[in-house]
């Protein structure tokens, strides 16, 4: 009876509920760590960052963890990647049992698609196309590699950081926090990790279309959007950070190496979460453009975070159709349902309410740090980038609990919470007489 009462968005917060306590327990056993020995605190923070794919470390991932603790890592950003539906689907595809409807509702919510047919197959693409460009960027990775490592140790950090960045999760095994910043220059590494993050961050639907457009010779409406809002994101966050940076983080590389790490920041900032330069080293207008880039995050049903490509195409779409008078919001000679832009609306206003407010408990907190680490810290956590100006791993407790809190509402959504918990009124047939509010 309490199952039957529980809905579907509920369902999938409590999965990613689940897996995160799972993973805190098994990152707090002695042989997780080298020291034997990890604050319970801090096992948590990596289990919800590692599950909500968000990157942020309060502990040196290469040097602190065991290889049981860094496999146990890998596991909880593969499952939080895909979502915890994707491997109970997947392994009850492999024992040939049926998916019943309770579950591909869940399944639809987990790749937030409006219709509920078809998910199954939808799946079945996720699972197979994941694990197969997870499998060419883990061996490209540990071809390059292999000389400076050796085989063995080329081929685990190929697979980690090939499932790290497919799945935006942003964590490295470089060790020191520096992320990439030793492979600046380096094509295949940059090439190769970048290319990993945008596909994962373009959503499966998207993918989807595009395995298939061979066929079909047409991709969807929403295709078509993210692509366009994805190319031009990444061409001006590229532009933005080379000309803010090119006489600074950037001044004493060729213009090859100056363009490949500004298009790298560009791409990974998305909630990628890599980085091949320093970031505290860059001015205050370039971290705000990262601030942006990190908030609007990828596309809907991928493995990134942030508010979402389409739903910040969606808004300003409805502000030119507002600005040029007109009643509906187009593009592409479709008109875009008013519900969709109500939604787009709703998810961005309470995505900003809670980046106001978990900076201001956080800074109410950790009052010593500097505000503009702190903006750029919460922003990380909750659009699920893990990028850092190197202020996490400094926090007291309290602070750190906070920012788990908001690196699970950038995974399981500020619409999808609210929906969980939230009680759904039917909309009634009859409707109050319209009223007229002055606005502007």
């Amino acid at each position: 009876m309490i199952k039957n009462k529980i809905n579907e968005p509920l369902w999938l917060a409590l999965s990613f509920i689940t897996v995160i306590m799972a993973g805190s327990v098994l990152l707090y056993l002695p042989w997780a760590s080298r020291s034997g020995y990890t604050a319970y605190i801090d096992c948590l923070f990596i289990s919800t960052s590692a599950t909500c794919i968000n990157g942020l470390v309060t502990l040196d991932t290469a040097t602190h963890w065991t290889l049981f603790g860094k496999i146990v890592i890998l596991f909880l950003i593969q499952i939080g990647g895909l979502g915890v539906m994707s491997f109970a689907v997947f392994y009850a595809l492999l024992a040939g049992r049926k998916i019943f409807l309770r579950q591909r509702l869940v399944m639809q919510q987990a790749v937030n698609v409006a219709e509920v047919g078809g998910v199954v197959r939808l799946f079945r693409h996720l699972l197979g196309f994941t694990f197969t460009v997870e499998a060419i960027g883990a061996l490209i990775l540990a071809l390059r590699w292999s000389g400076e490592m050796g085989w063995g140790k080329a081929l685990w950090f190929g697979i980690f950081h090939s499932v790290s960045a497919f799945n935006n999760a942003g964590i490295d095994l470089m060790g020191g926090f520096k992320s990439f910043t030793g492979y600046t220059s380096d094509i295949t590494v940059n090439l190769v990790i970048s290319t990993l993050v945008i596909i994962g961050g373009l959503g499966f639907i998207v993918t989807y279309d595009l395995y298939h457009y061979r066929e079909q010779r047409k991709l969807s409406l929403h295709a078509k959007v993210v692509l366009i809002t994805t190319g031009l994101l990444l061409l001006i966050g590229t532009l933005l950070l080379l000309v803010g940076e090119y006489n600074h983080a950037l001044k004493d590389m060729p213009f090859g190496t100056k363009l490949l790490a500004a298009y790298f920041q560009s791409a990974t900032s998305r909630t990628g979460g890599f980085s091949t330069i320093d970031l505290t080293g860059l001015f205050l207008s370039s971290q705000l453009v990262i601030i942006i880039l990190m908030l609007i995050g990828a596309s809907p049903g991928s493995t990134g975070g942030g508010i979402k490509t389409s739903t910040i195409a969606i808004l300003w779409l409805a502000i030119y159709s507002q600005l040029r008078g007109k009643k509906d919001t187009e593009i592409f000679e479709r008109r875009i349902d008013t519900t969709d832009v109500m939604q787009a609306m709703t998810i961005f206003l309470l995505f900003s309410f809670a980046m106001l407010l978990m900076t201001y408990l956080v800074s109410l907190t950790y009052p010593s740090g500097n505000f503009t680490y702190i903006v750029f810290e919460v922003a990380s956590a909750l659009s699920t980038t893990g990028w850092t100006l190197g202020l996490t791993p400094h926090l007291t407790a309290l602070p750190k609990f906070l920012l788990i809190i908001t690196m699970f509402l950038g995974r399981v959504g500020p619409l999808t919470l609210g929906l969980a918990l939230a009680l759904k009124d039917k909309q009634p047939d009859i409707h109050w007489p319209k009223g007229k509010i002055m606005v502007g």
